[in-house]
């Protein structure tokens, strides 16, 4: 991507930003897929352009709850046209802000690293839990377990809310909190009119230059979140998903250790997951 002419500044798991100027960023979602926090050998091609639209959708759906990361410009008014028509639908212009700490994960239902923690210990990031709950439930209230911040290729780890104030401060965590849990309940609500559980998801705060709370990064997509049928739900199970948990779970049946490299992805798979996140978009959007 350098034929853009601006400077990378960071490659992510599935994310590039451009330094645009001191103050604005250029955040392009590529193809790349990351399961277990390995990169993929095959991108699934268009995603990056349903997540950013998928995103966008929320940033503009939740705006009235807090600032996020957008300028309000778009990549016509920093790009030449021609490089604008080929990333306008997976770039969006952003503000640089100072990126927490922590992740901040709002749950409303028992499932993976959450039900794992709830069988071993009868609590989530140290938030005990009625006991007898099963797999996939919906938890009697919406809780916030935020989890450390791992580098590109390591694990991030669930941490208490103890450590969070420890990494954050009191005050900001509480407002972490409040606001993740206000987004996620509001989100679930009208994805659930489209059929759509959001079992659990994951957001991402920055501070700007004069400590505002600001959202960023991407919103309610299915990489940072569990989304599930309505249709298919049922407490007990796993419910299928639309979300990267279908690659997973060929991943896992596959034998695969999690280590890199990760194995190569059968066309078909591919095929199938690209569907899931359409379909997610089409749902939610309209799109």
């Amino acid at each position: 991507m350098t034929e853009l002419g601006l400077k990378k500044i960071y490659s992510g798991k599935v994310r590039d930003l451009y330094e645009i100027d001191a103050q604005r960023m250029l955040m392009v979602a590529t193809d790349r897929l990351s399961a277990f926090d390995v990169i993929l050998p095959e991108p699934i091609t268009g995603k990056g352009e349903i997540l950013t639209q998928i995103s966008n959708f929320w940033f503009n759906k939740l705006k009235h709850i807090m600032p996020n990361h957008f300028t309000g410009e778009t990549v016509y008014d920093v790009l030449p046209h021609q490089e604008a028509e080929k990333l306008a639908k997976r770039a969006v212009v952003v503000k640089k802000l100072t990126p927490l700490k922590i992740e901040a994960i709002v749950r409303g239902y028992l499932s993976g690293s959450g039900w794992r923690d709830y069988q071993r210990m009868g609590a989530v990031c140290g938030i005990k839990l009625p006991a007898g709950l099963l797999e996939a439930e919906a938890l009697p209230h919406v809780i916030f377990t935020p989890s450390s911040k791992a580098a590109v290729g390591d694990h991030d780890e669930n941490i208490t809310l103890a450590e969070c104030i420890s990494l954050l401060g009191e005050e900001l965590t509480k407002q972490v909190s409040t606001k993740a849990i206000e987004l996620y309940t509001e989100a679930a609500a009208y994805a659930r009119s489209k059929g759509i559980i959001i079992a659990d998801t994951k957001f991402e705060f920055g501070v700007d230059e004069n400590g505002t709370l600001t959202l960023m990064d991407e919103v309610l997509t299915p990489d940072s979140s569990r989304f599930w049928s309505v249709e298919n739900y049922q407490v007990g199970t796993n419910p299928p998903s639309f979300d990267k948990q279908f690659i997973r779970d060929w991943l896992v049946a596959s034998g695969w250790n999690k280590q890199p490299p990760a194995p190569h992805i059968p066309p078909e798979i591919i095929a199938k997951t690209l569907a899931k996140y359409q379909e997610a978009l089409h749902l939610l959007a309209g799109q």
